[in-house]
């Protein structure tokens, strides 16, 4: 099943089951599919609707920060929820080991040998783990 088609079935059910948390996460990243397609009248694929999901995941994480700032614990346990059901639209997330494993054998595929090479060193990783890490993972594995 497609990504775009799990999220109306999943809306639907969460509509049924009246999951306004869920409801309203997936109606956000429904509107993002929606506005790319009418602004530039053609159909979303599969890997950007994951590049949706991973910049709303990023805004979330940033807002969560921001909540702290102001101790809003009712908003940050209302997003930690809503990045758990982004995250199960992504693929499996990876951990800072393998992060660091697959900016290891970049480094030696590019052959880099000094932080100059660190823009292409990133060029290279940053398509091997989109949407499966944070760019700031690979960004500290880099540095």
């Amino acid at each position: 099943m497609s990504l775009e088609k799990k999220l109306m079935e999943d809306l639907k059910t969460s509509m049924k089951k009246k999951d306004t948390i869920r409801k309203n996460t997936i109606t956000l990243v429904r509107a993002a599919i929606k506005q790319i397609e009418v602004d530039e009248r053609r159909e979303v694929k599969e890997d950007e609707i994951v590049e949706i999901i991973s910049k709303q995941l990023k805004e979330k994480r940033i807002a969560i920060k921001d909540f702290k700032k102001g101790n809003r614990e009712d908003l940050i346990n209302t997003t930690n929820k809503e990045i758990e059901i982004l995250l199960t639209y992504l693929p499996k997330q990876l951990t800072e080991e393998e992060v660091e494993l697959i900016v290891d054998d970049t480094i030696k595929e590019v052959e880099a040998s000094s932080m100059k090479d660190i823009g292409l060193v990133m060029k290279t990783v940053m398509p091997k783990v989109k949407g499966k890490t944070d760019g700031k993972i690979v960004k500290k594995k880099l540095t």
